[in-house]
């Protein structure tokens, strides 16, 4: 377990942030329609990533055992998703969960509701 989540902050619940992760992955999903390759593999993962989001919101895994609820979720979802996706997205799940726990600007961007000009269809500055 990481030092951050060992200090006298709460640890925020897994399902928290995911439930904020679900509203940012709009703003992942709109940044990669605007490219101009093959957006399957960014589909399939996109997908993946929201499957499991959605359920770490829905069964609320206690966030001691975070780590496990993902590694069974993994384990158990290999014969409807492809396994490889899953593991690597429950890895940038468990990833982001962590980042939350420790680093403040995150959470706060989080709790904001992941605010981004690519969830309203604009483009950065530096795009358009």
């Amino acid at each position: 377990m990481p030092e951050a989540m060992n200090d006298s902050r709460e640890v925020v619940r897994p399902a928290e942030v995911c439930r904020a992760l679900i509203a940012a992955l709009g703003a992942s999903e709109g940044r990669s329609r605007k490219r101009k390759r093959d957006q399957t593999p960014d589909t399939i993962g996109f997908a993946v990533k929201r499957q499991i989001l959605e359920s770490v919101v829905h069964e609320d895994p206690d966030p001691q055992s975070f780590e496990a609820w993902l590694l069974n979720y993994a384990e158990s979802s290999h014969e409807t998703l492809p396994s490889g996706a899953i593991v690597a997205m429950a890895r940038a799940v468990l990833e982001e969960w962590r980042l939350a726990q420790c680093m403040e600007n995150f959470k706060a961007w989080l709790d904001h509701g992941a605010p981004s000009a690519d969830a309203d269809g604009k483009a950065p500055a530096e795009e358009r």
